[in-house]
């Protein structure tokens, strides 16, 4: 089936929204071509690492299925993806059993542990959920505000286990598993989300801690979220996410074949005083498959700018094309 720009542009988007009342935006995005979406948590949320009160009463698996047929009913093949970390955030928090709690993860074997993973995945699965955005396979071994709470440990063997063995057992129930925040990210001094930060470790060092993303690329994860702040040793410049240095490393040295998802590219560390515009722009020449931004009314704004990049020669249509059937692959693979 052939494409048009409009619809190339589109599919490469995952519009994230913090509940479930977004119909008057996705319903014609997904009608012009979109095929993704990100049902995420409100920041409060996001900083307690746990899904509210109100939301937990409010959100059953009902009304959240609900949600989602109605999208499919215009895209069936949509890709809907949601946080869902072994120890932090859990979007499904109330909707499908909890992952295990880090502590309790350690002591199980491999095979314990992908089943206890298969188990949240499949009832998500049967909620209509396609991606997870995890694991996180950054090291911290040094301080990080915006990771605190929500990654699997110091030891990149020990989390190199425990991400292996989620791919697995997410993956086993037909969810793709987002391995993230390449080339992991051991100490920065402040959230890239909120503040233009670098991470500043040495190359060394950082292909040290990669073990873990080596273990889930061996693991055989579909996805790899790349991250949102530059990384000093391989490019200064750039964000990971916007960055040909950090995704050519992910593509070449650590051998990744599959979908490349860019973290958000509303944050100040990844925009560094550039439009969202720009910023995807750059993300996608650099070789980033599906963007991540916030979703909204300006959606269309946004794709159109994608379309006249393409259009003037700015975006390669080739790489718009590439990466829009990077997408839908992924999503026709559910």
């Amino acid at each position: 089936m052939t494409y048009s720009l409009d619809q190339d542009a589109r599919a490469i988007l995952l519009p994230a929204f913090d509940g479930l009342d977004f119909a008057d935006v996705m319903e014609p995005f997904l009608e012009k071509g979109g095929c993704s979406v990100l049902i995420g948590e409100t920041r409060a949320e996001y900083v307690a690492r746990a899904m509210s009160q109100e939301r937990l009463a409010a959100e059953t698996p009902a009304v959240f299925q609900a949600v989602i047929e109605k999208l499919k009913a215009r895209c069936p093949d949509l890709i809907v993806a949601v946080d869902q970390e072994m120890g932090g955030i859990q979007r499904l928090q109330g909707l499908a059993p909890d992952l295990p709690e880090l502590a309790d993860a350690a002591g199980l074997s491999d095979d314990a542990l992908a089943d206890r993973c298969f188990a949240t995945a499949d009832a998500a699965r049967k909620l209509g959920v396609s991606m997870f955005l995890a694991p996180i396979a950054d090291v911290i071994d040094g301080r990080n505000s915006w990771l605190q709470g929500r990654t699997m440990g110091p030891d990149a063997e020990t989390v190199a286990r425990l991400v292996s063995a989620y791919v697995k057992g997410v993956q086993r129930a037909g969810i793709t598993a987002v391995t993230k925040h390449f080339p992991g990210f051991n100490n920065l001094d402040a959230d890239p989300a909120l503040v233009d930060v670098s991470l500043q470790t040495a190359r060394d060092h950082i292909l040290a801690n990669a073990l873990p993303f080596t273990a889930a690329i061996a693991a055989g994860t579909k996805a790899v979220m790349t991250g949102p702040a530059p990384v000093f040793a391989f490019d200064a410049k750039n964000a990971a996410s916007t960055s040909a240095a950090v995704i050519n490393l992910l593509r070449e040295q650590f051998a990744f074949k599959g979908l490349i998802v860019s973290d958000d590219l509303d944050s100040p560390a990844t925009l560094r005083g550039h439009s969202l515009l720009e910023t995807a722009i750059a993300s996608l020449k650099a070789g980033a498959d599906l963007l991540l931004v916030a979703g909204g009314p300006h959606l269309d704004a946004l794709s159109d700018g994608l379309v006249a990049a393409a259009q003037a020669g700015t975006l390669s249509a080739e790489r718009l094309s590439d990466a829009a059937a990077r997408v839908r692959k992924n999503a026709a693979g559910h």
